[in-house]
């Protein structure tokens, strides 16, 4: 499969204690934490292009413009859909939004990704 404009991905997941605010340290109310809503927005992302990468290759994020505009309780539903909008050689932009069950806009997100070979990014570690 190529990397191409209007490949997507969608998952979903139910909040759980782990997912709020309080247990991430992030505010004091055990709602959803925007925290917990960009590592899943994020996670939903890569989904959308992990069977188009080599197995030498693997993609880092560099950019997110996250917006959270909706509380979300400990065992609702959400839902998440990642759409790659552009490809610009290795540099791969994604619009993202997160709803919950009754279709409520929980949080949309653009989101900048990079191709990188595994072997040659972790190198540049030492």
């Amino acid at each position: 499969m190529m990397l191409e404009k209007g490949l997507f991905f969608e998952q979903q997941k139910i909040v759980n204690t782990a997912d709020t605010a309080v247990a991430m340290g992030s505010g004091a109310l055990s709602v959803f934490a925007t925290p917990a809503m960009v590592a899943f927005m994020e996670n939903t992302a890569t989904k959308v292009i992990e069977n188009c990468l080599s197995a030498t290759d693997t993609s880092v994020g560099t950019a997110i413009d996250v917006k959270h505009l909706k509380a979300t309780s400990v065992g609702d539903t959400v839902f998440c859909r990642a759409t790659l909008v552009e490809v610009a050689g290795r540099q791969l932009d994604f619009e993202i939004i997160v709803t919950d069950a009754c279709q409520n806009v929980i949080g949309t997100a653009q989101h900048t990704r990079f191709v990188v070979d595994r072997e040659r990014f972790l190198s540049k570690l030492k």
